[in-house]
């Protein structure tokens, strides 16, 4: 099954949705968060070669 992307209004609720998240979990454990929330899409996606290229994506330009 193909995903289809999402389009730049579905992009900007996530933005936001994670902004939420974030402030939630507090300045002590965002980091926590961001890592079970990577883990948990990892899993989701079902392909490890696809979460690296992923990753490497996010540390672009940081």
């Amino acid at each position: 099954m193909t995903k289809t992307p999402l389009t730049l209004d579905g992009l900007e609720t996530a933005y936001d949705a994670l902004a939420t998240a974030i402030d939630r979990a507090g300045p002590d454990r965002s980091e926590l968060f961001l890592v079970k929330l990577a883990l948990l899409q990892a899993q989701a996606l079902g392909d490890a070669r696809e979460f690296q290229k992923q990753v490497d994506a996010a540390l672009q330009d940081l």
